[in-house]
């Protein structure tokens, strides 16, 4: 059966909403609402302002963590890409976009040296820090509940996060999430 880009596009978004459902997934339910879905709002937003592949992008939005939501914490970025793979593949989508997909999930992990090859890449990669930003809360309801940091590792490691994030913004991220960074430094001032 051959589907249409928005029938694939509206098939994946309901499979990885539902696999965040799932107990695989440690960081819980609201990692689609708090992650997933603004960060997809944003990898599209900055797809625009770069005339980057408007498909591409959604749909490694949408995949970009399916490694981490089915448990693969520490390798999530390769894991995902594979699974991605399997994905799209059941829709026959094709191949050139499914590798192009796979480099942008590849490369979108700030803690990892994965040179960002395309624009729909760095689109990716900056979208998924700008969500960190965004969502705050989320960073800390997963370093004391899901990682069981104290308040002081906790906030050592969200300061870490962010900064490793900020490095892999590109200019027009920054743009994008300047005022909030300023907030944030302000709040972590003497971390």
């Amino acid at each position: 059966m051959k589907y249409t880009y928005k029938e694939i596009s509206k098939k994946i978004e309901k499979l990885v909403e539902n696999e965040c459902k799932k107990p695989a997934n440690i960081f819980g339910r609201g990692f689609w609402t708090h992650h997933i879905v603004p960060m997809a709002k944003y990898s599209l937003e900055l797809a625009k302002r770069s005339k980057a592949d408007k498909q591409i992008v959604e749909l490694a939005a949408l995949l970009h963590d399916i490694g981490v939501i089915k448990g693969d914490r520490e390798t999530h970025h390769i894991s995902g890409a594979k699974e991605a793979e399997k994905i799209l593949k059941r829709f026959d989508y094709p191949k050139e976009k499914i590798e192009a997909i796979k480099h942008c999930i590849l490369a979108h992990r700030a803690s990892k040296s994965i040179e960002r090859k395309t624009i729909e890449a760095k689109c990716i990669a900056s979208a998924d820090a700008i969500s960190h930003y965004e969502e705050i809360p989320q960073l800390f309801e997963s370093a004391f509940t899901r990682f069981k940091m104290n308040p002081q590792e906790a906030t050592h490691w969200i300061v870490g996060k962010l900064d490793r994030d900020w490095k892999k913004l590109t200019p027009k991220a920054k743009e994008i999430i300047n005022e909030k960074r300023k907030a944030v430094k302000l709040i972590f001032k003497n971390q």
